[in-house]
């Protein structure tokens, strides 16, 4: 009877997109630089036959099972797969550069997973690892290109395995197969209510025609011959006459453990997920492979040298080579634009600052009062941070001035008296980066010093409505910006988010200089106040106005031109905008965020603007001054620590124990009467007691000489 050697058929792999994705995660949250091996699991599913119906009836196509990762893969949850499936262990490493990846020692990574396999087989007796396999990749993560290449070690038998060439494999439940329809069922439904997954399985049948499945660990060559039992596993190929590539280590287990009785197996392709339907017959397929054309053992002395591997995944050409998954033109643009914007930062924290939490970054709400030059520039800085929810507050509209000073406005923003400028920047936002949570509010602030007249009625409920939604939007934001023209419009946000103990961002501009800072934070009850050794507070930092012995008053009427527009230097607001930003970031990677104390000096230049950069008053990202005055014509910025005022006429206690017991009452007050705040915190008393010392001055004056 003619014989032929057994063929294979090589085991294809299959990589869903989420596989990429939690690599990419992966690499940048974890893995950052190392290329250490990371376990994963797969599954494979049982070869598939689905009728050809442009054939004609009857002809089938096969469809061979692929071994499958996604992102559950680095879960290894694969415990209990569905019926036909079974489950794949194995390992990913990940080269950080292309170079890297070609160069890899590919033989000495294969080698290592076959040994691994083969000295599973003879220490532990056990199938769990027969299924081993390798994954060398490397993530091009800038194009979303992923490259990779598979190996499922597979070992070769010498001499081969051989099967005769008729009737060769068979039809599992025809009467040459020696397993019957209802033997079949019960097979199926044992594989498939096991607690126990059995990717390779024993069929014990007995006299009785009783079936049993069993794992391969209970194999006895005692007891199972080729009359009672059959070798099973679960076969991802489709063809008819070649087994699938999981058989290969099935048959080197058997032959390392039990080679004087394993020369001869009963083999059946396990290919049912499913039990048939009216005439279709079961899948299976069920032969009798033997060693050697005659069917004679080899010797057996030295089966337990580890035999050669194949098993190398082809490439698409059909070559020995890897593949390459490339992502983009098949991802979401949002979601590609949103990894790329984590993508820097997450490199920079890996890479330098593996501290810096950017989640808290991501999550902050930033609130934006003022959507001109500086409004536009911290805008994009924060975006560059990975912050995902900014929001204007703006009543102006474009004019032809802005679009040369104000990087998110174009010429068409101009025409017909020029559209809205905090819901113009808000959109333009969502153009550069359409994942942002972008959104602007036409808003007028009051402020004191502009009196809010009592007719027409609607002018006063207009203004209720604006201090509403200005209180609800502080209420809903982490952090805000002060980024207006006025002295005096910063003052109801100063007082509504002192109150609501929110963060509070200060930017001012002049000529050539400018002010940046950071409001202090309310102080926590029973809290004392520290001080340093030059008298400055420590932790009781003060905000825009704790320096003033005034009130914020009008400061807008009878203005000349050049001050109704901001004359500054072109260079000064980015610089402005930018440093306000990473103050910001410095304040939110501190322990005590907003509480943060300002910076020591330094103990051997105290007077020098030199500082103790490992103090309390630092971050990962350095210093965390309370404020900073540039001087662009020196090239130079000033650290300054201004204390709390008790008088102060925004963040006192006594303003805001009046802010909230009488709410807009006070604040109309602060509105119609110039002299309100200053009566209330007790600076008119000071002016008085003032006036009063300078009149009780004896001022001595010296006769004779001349006057220069």
């Amino acid at each position: 009877m003619a014989q032929t050697i057994v063929q294979f058929t090589p085991l294809p792999s299959l990589t869903h997109p989420s596989f990429w994705h939690k690599l990419t995660e992966l690499k940048l949250d974890v893995l950052k630089l190392s290329d250490a091996e990371v376990d994963i699991t797969a599954t494979y599913r049982v070869g598939r036959l689905i009728e050809d119906r442009e054939s004609g009836p009857g002809t089938f196509v096969g469809v061979g099972g692929s071994l499958g990762v996604e992102e559950e893969s680095f879960g290894l949850d694969h415990s209990s797969p569905a019926i036909g499936s079974a489950v794949a262990k194995g390992v990913v490493k990940n080269y950080n550069t292309i170079e890297e990846f070609k160069a890899a020692d590919k033989s000495k990574l294969f080698n290592e997973a076959a040994d691994k396999i083969w000295k599973s087989i003879l220490e532990t007796r056990s199938t769990a690892l027969l299924n081993t396999f390798l994954l060398i990749t490397y993530a091009d993560l800038k194009k979303y290109r992923y490259y990779y290449w598979f190996a499922f070690p597979a070992f070769t038998s010498s001499p081969a395995w051989h099967i005769d060439a008729h009737p060769g494999w068979i039809g599992a439940g025809t009467p040459e197969s020696k397993l019957s329809d209802q033997q079949l069922r019960v097979i199926y439904d044992q594989l498939h209510t096991s607690k126990q997954p059995f990717p390779y399985f024993l069929i014990r049948s007995s006299s009785s025609s009783a079936i049993n499945v069993a794992a391969i660990e209970d194999y006895s060559p005692n007891t199972d011959t080729n009359e009672t039992t059959t070798i099973g596993f679960i076969d991802p190929s489709a063809q008819p006459q070649n087994p699938g590539w999981p058989l290969r280590n099935l048959l080197a287990y058997f032959r390392a453990l039990y080679p004087q009785s394993t020369s001869k197996l009963r083999i059946i392709c396990w290919r049912d997920a499913e039990v048939p339907r009216g005439e279709e017959g079961w899948k299976s397929r069920v032969g009798t492979i033997f060693l050697g054309p005659d069917g004679v053992s080899a010797d057996g002395s030295n089966v337990t040298t580890r035999p050669n591997a194949v098993g190398w995944e082809k490439n698409v050409q059909g070559k020995l080579g890897p593949r390459m998954a490339d992502l983009a033109p098949m991802m979401d643009p949002v979601r590609l634009a949103n990894q790329a914007v984590d993508l820097n930062l997450k490199l920079m924290r890996w890479r330098i600052l593996p501290e810096l939490d950017l989640e808290k970054i991501s999550a902050t709400k930033c609130l934006l009062l003022g959507a001109g030059t500086l409004g536009c520039y911290v805008a994009r800085c924060l975006m560059g941070w990975g912050v995902r929810t900014i929001s204007f507050v703006d009543s102006s509209r474009v004019s032809f001035s802005n679009p040369v000073r104000q990087p998110l406005f174009k010429f068409e923003d101009c025409l017909n008296g020029g559209r809205p400028k905090a819901e113009c920047a808000a959109e333009r936002l969502k153009e550069v980066w359409p994942g942002i949570n972008a959104t602007g509010y036409t808003l007028s602030i009051p402020m004191p010093g502009h009196p809010i007249p009592a007719s027409p009625p609607s002018v006063l409920e207009q203004t209720k409505k604006d201090v509403a939604k200005l209180e609800e939007l502080i209420e809903t934001h982490d952090v805000v910006y002060l980024l207006m023209d006025s002295r005096e419009s910063r003052w109801l946000p100063t007082v509504i988010a002192r109150a609501k103990d929110k963060l509070v961002m200060n930017a001012a501009l002049g000529f050539d200089s400018f002010l940046v800072m950071r409001h202090g934070a309310r102080p926590e009850q029973h809290s004392v106040v520290q001080r340093d050794e030059l008298g400055g507070s420590r932790k009781h930092l003060g905000c825009y106005y704790c320096n003033d012995i005034v009130a914020p008053a009008d400061s807008l009427t009878d203005r000349t031109l050049d001050q109704m527009c901001t004359v500054t230097r072109p260079g000064l607001a980015s610089m402005a905008a930018s440093t306000a930003v990473e103050l910001m970031m410095n304040v939110l990677q501190h322990p005590q965020g907003i509480r943060a104390p300002a910076p020591r000096p330094s103990v051997t230049n105290p007077l020098d603007n030199q500082f103790d950069e490992h103090g309390e008053g630092t971050s990962v990202l350095g210093l965390i001054p309370h404020q900073l005055r540039g001087y662009l014509a020196q090239f130079r910025n000033l650290h300054i620590v201004g204390a709390a005022y008790d008088k102060c006429t925004g963040c006192s206690e006594t303003v805001l124990e009046a802010y909230e017991s009488q709410g807009f009452d006070m604040m109309l007050n602060a509105f119609n009467d110039p002299k309100y705040l200053e009566r209330l915190t007790g600076l008119d008393k000071l002016y008085e007691d003032g006036e009063k010392a300078l009149e009780d001055v004896d001022w001595v004056e010296e006769e004779g000489g001349d006057d220069f």
